[in-house]
Parts: C-alpha cells; structure tokens; sequence
C-alpha cells in the first residue's frame, strides 16, 4: 500500500478529480481530456495510460448509461448497430499498434502518441462541427420529430467500427466523433436521446478496448486506483453544479484545450512539421497557438450564428443547443 500512497498517486487523483468535474459539467467523454493529462504528468508510458483510462472509463461510464437505460432516452436498436460495429474493432485496435510499431517500446510510445494527438484534433473538430450542426438544426426546427428512425446498418457499422477503432487505440472518440456521425445520419433524434444511445453504446465499447489493452499491457492499478477515486466525486460534483456554470465558456475553452493538447502530443512526439521528439515540446508555439485559438473561436462563431440570422451573442446558447436542460432533469431523476 505505501508504493502505491506516493507524491505521483495524488497528482493522478487531482488530475481525476479535475477531468470528473469537467465531465460532469460538460457531459463530454473523459478520454479526450484524461489520457493527454497523464501522459503529460509523466506517470507512464502512453500505452499504460491508455489502458488506465479505457479501465476507468468503463467504470464510470456505466453508471451514466444505466441512468438512461431507466429513464428510456437510449435508442437500443441503433446502439446495437454501433456496438456490432465498435466491439471488435475496439479489440483489434492495440494488436494493430503493436503490428505497426512492432515490439520496441519506444516505437509504440511514439505512435501512440501521434495517434492520440490527431485523435484530440479530431475531437476538437467534431466537437466544434457538432455545435454547428445543433445550431442549423434549432435554426430549422427540427425537434423530436424522429424519435424512431429508420435504422441504416451499413452506415451505422461503418460509424461503429471507426469509433471503435479510435477508442481502442487512444482512448479518445466515443463521445465526439461518434456523436457527430449520429446526428448526420439521424438528424430528428432529440439530443438526449443522442447522448444515450451514445452511452449506452459506449459501455461495451470501452470495455471491449479496456479488456485488449490490458491483454497486451497489463494493467497499472498505481494509476487505475487513484484515477477512480479522483474521477467518480469530480463527476459527481461536476454534474451538481453544472446548472450553475455558464456551459458555453467551458465548451468552447475545451475545443482550445484539445487542440492544444493534440499538437504538444504531436509535438512531443516528434511528428515531422513540429518535430520537438525526445518528450519534449515548443511550449511558445502551443502558447501562440491557445491565445489564437482564444481569440478566433469565439469570433468565428458569432459570425455563424449570423450566418444562421441570429446575433453573435446570446440565445440559443451552447448548452441550449445541447439540450442540456432537459439532460439534467434526467441525470436529477
């Protein structure tokens, strides 16, 4: 037990805590955001901390699609077709690292790391593009017009595998690039019917990645334990005061965080444009690139709510467009 109560155990703990709360402000996926803050806290090799995370995830995750199992948001039929699709890919996704990488330890620590900072890219970019999506669909009116689509299986599956793909490589993916596909393909779903289906979905899915990885490397509990136990409160505190916290500012801060969590990975990595290798980053550069980010997203998406007629501040807000209200009163019953 002291090897495992140690100055890295609560720094792991506090980085739970704090990726809980903002889950359960934002109702995003931890991955995105969990899997870039240990490897940067230095607590392992990407590989294990993937696996920690997938671990963890599955933990978690459960109990939110349980909450929506019972309160019947989630729309099984389509979460079948997705896990169909997701599971087995989820499962091959580290054998594929490993294939590619070969045996060497670094090469896989390399790749992973490229691997996940494209995936943090994409998550900032479907998540930005899914915000855009809900705002033309509030333009249009479309509501709960669809609550029972009809099911598409091939595309379905095709979303499915690549969701299941990403998560059993990174980590990252459930929560982003999934749901942007979902509301493509099946744009009358309310958005809590969205989220879960996507949860739902979501559980085997991170098992399934949890399980492969943890076949190939083992399982680190010194970063599993405290993982949890700074993750479930934070969770829990984040979704009581998410009526309180203006959602808008802490979505948008996200897609900045995940974009420049995904280039210091790249960087870090030594990824040719960037290129730092040898762990180490271009701190300036990553600064340069939050405070623009800072001062573009927000004007870009004024200039498409005015696209759209709407001022470029104001209502609807994000957490509007998420249908965040009525995925409270859920969480709450």
């Amino acid at each position: 037990m002291n090897d495992l109560i140690t100055t890295t155990f609560f720094s792991i703990v506090a980085a739970g805590f704090f990726v809980g709360i903002v889950v359960g402000l934002t109702g995003m996926g931890g991955g995105a955001l969990m899997t870039p803050a240990l490897i940067f806290l230095g607590v392992g090799d990407a590989s294990t901390v993937v696996t920690a995370d997938l671990t963890a995830a599955a933990i978690y995750k459960t109990g939110g699609a349980i909450t929506h199992a019972k309160e019947g948001s989630p729309n099984f039929k389509l979460a079948k077709w997705l896990i169909i699709g997701s599971v087995p890919m989820a499962l091959l996704g580290p054998w594929l690292i490993r294939e590619v990488a070969g045996s060497e330890p670094a090469s896989v620590d390399t790749l992973l790391k490229e691997c996940i900072g494209f995936a943090l890219l994409l998550a900032a970019a479907t998540y930005a593009l899914r915000l855009y999506v809900n705002l033309r669909r509030v333009r249009g009116g479309v509501g709960d017009a669809d609550p029972d689509p009809f099911i598409r299986p091939l595309a379905t599956l095709a979303v499915g595998a690549l969701g299941g793909l990403l998560v059993g490589i990174t980590s990252v993916g459930s929560g982003s690039v999934i749901m942007i596909a979902l509301l493509m393909l099946y744009p009358g779903l309310s958005a809590v019917k969205l989220v879960g289906t996507d949860l739902v979905q979501a559980v085997p899915l991170v098992m399934a990645a949890a399980i492969s990885n943890i076949v190939i490397n083992g399982l680190d509990w010194s970063i599993l334990i405290p993982l949890v136990i700074g993750s479930v409160p934070g969770t829990i505190l984040g979704s009581k005061i998410a009526p309180k916290v203006p959602q808008s500012f802490i979505r948008r801060g996200i897609v900045v965080v995940l974009t420049m969590s995904g280039v210091a990975l790249l960087d870090k990595a030594g990824w040719a444009p960037l290129g730092a290798g040898d762990d180490e980053t271009h701190p300036i550069l990553i600064a340069v690139i939050g405070l623009v980010m800072i001062v573009v997203v927000p004007l870009i998406w004024g200039l498409l709510r005015k696209e759209q007629g709407l001022p470029m501040f104001g209502a609807p807000t994000v957490a509007e467009l998420e249908g965040e209200k009525r995925r409270r009163q859920i969480d709450a019953g």
